[in-house]
């Protein structure tokens, strides 16, 4: 008997010892990477939820900025991390895009990532300078079939949904646009609002305040209803353009050699997070759609989304350099 008091105490010891060592988790600062510049729509969905990890976690979830390359910079070092929640990743469609883009990649998207949760989904506006003129989108194919040539069309980088978006309204409009790739949505942002280039298909996260402040023209949302964020700005199929839409989404990620349990502590705390009233409405007022998935749906959504985007890298022939 004495024998198996002593097992039961030791196998309670142990389970005692096991649950403090996970419940200590985070006992260190967090990196949260994201493969853009500061300033664009990723960085700030990503700054959103890393300060209220900061709070719940007592331990500070540091945003850093890995940008290029379409986003594979910054996947190739999470990538490398050791699995273990003190490295994450919010990134975005472009992750299941590159694959198809790029010749060679240090990294699997899929097999070298842990889906943590789909945070948000965001629809693609079409934006140009208010120079161009073209107060509509029938004005602006109308545009575009006279002076298409001199209309480029910018992206925060070579294989972002935005890019392929901008490549599929090419083929689509049989206009003869160039694209313009940007390091990130801020120096995008900059030129298009200069001039230097004529239109985005961007993120209504990122181009809502230039959109509000006057510097860029929203045309269109692609996307299958009006948005509260641009009640005014109506579809593509409501503009004459039906069957158009692209959104792109961020997601939050972990090397793949992180423990399921520690999925399961970061996923639960990331989404009571999204899931308060003013998360939510400060996602829905930046033009968001909250999603707040599990890791298993995003692993479903992320497998269709590979899908997808291939077929759309195949459709526009688009390709890139390591």
């Amino acid at each position: 008997m004495r024998s198996k008091w002593m097992r039961a105490c030791l196998l309670a010891a142990g389970l005692l010892a096991a649950n403090a060592h996970a419940d200590s988790y985070p006992d260190k600062p967090v990196t949260m990477v994201v493969p853009y510049p500061a300033g664009g729509a990723t960085d700030v969905v990503a700054r959103a939820v890393a300060e209220k990890l900061t709070g719940v976690w007592k331990q500070s979830v540091i945003v850093e900025n890995r940008a290029g390359a379409g986003t594979t910079i910054g996947a190739s070092y999470v990538a490398r991390a050791a699995g273990d929640g003190y490295t994450l990743f919010m990134t975005t469609s472009a992750h299941t895009i590159s694959g198809h883009l790029y010749p060679k990649l240090p990294y699997d998207p899929v097999k070298d990532f842990a889906p943590i949760t789909l945070v948000t989904k965001v629809p693609l506006v079409l934006v140009v300078n208010p120079a161009v003129p073209a107060k509509s989108l029938q004005d602006f194919l109308a545009y575009l079939k006279q002076d298409g040539s001199n209309v480029n069309f910018a992206s925060p980088g070579t294989g972002t949904a935005q890019h392929l978006s901008g490549e599929l309204f090419k083929i689509a409009t049989h206009a003869n646009l160039t694209h313009v790739p940007y390091r990130g949505d801020a120096p995008a942002f900059t030129d298009l609002v200069g001039g230097q280039v004529q239109m985005m298909l961007a993120t209504i996260t990122s181009a809502l305040p230039l959109i509000e402040s006057g510097k860029l023209r929203a045309l269109a949302v692609a996307n299958d209803k009006r948005v509260p964020a641009l009640a005014s700005v109506p579809t593509f199929g409501e503009a004459g353009m039906p069957g158009f839409e692209a959104a792109t989404w961020f997601g939050l990620l972990a090397p793949a050699s992180i423990p399921p349990e520690r999925v399961a502590r970061i996923h639960d705390d990331v989404a009571r997070i999204v899931d308060t009233p003013d998360m939510r409405k400060r996602i829905q007022d930046l033009g968001g759609e909250v999603v707040n998935s599990t890791p298993q749906a995003f692993a479903e959504f992320m497998r269709a989304e590979q899908d997808k985007w291939g077929r759309a890298v195949k459709a526009s022939g688009a390709t890139a350099s390591n």
